[in-house]
């Protein structure tokens, strides 16, 4: 499902207008980013948690040439599913 389904499928649920369930799924997705930069987490219960994880500076290696490299921390998102979720794909 990509995203255009994702607001169609909102849409029908929520018996709203195809643009009024856009501008709700875009408002959460920037709501959601604008706390992850901020670095607090945002949590959905039943549904799961995002949160930022910090990843050190660490070697890599250049698969061609074999030669290392130095790949910088790094600041990534990361989603953790809640137990609802978990045991409702689980079926």
């Amino acid at each position: 499902m990509n995203k255009a389904e994702l607001i169609t499928a909102a849409a029908d649920r929520a018996d709203i207008s195809r643009k009024d369930a856009e501008k709700a799924i875009n408002a959460a997705f920037e709501v959601i980013t604008e706390e992850l930069i901020a670095g607090e987490r945002v949590s959905l219960v039943g549904f799961g948690s995002f949160d930022v994880k910090n990843r050190s500076e660490r070697v890599g290696r250049n698969p061609r040439t074999r030669e290392e490299i130095i790949i910088p921390a790094s600041r990534v998102p990361q989603f953790k599913a809640g137990k609802a979720l978990k045991d409702a794909v689980a079926k």
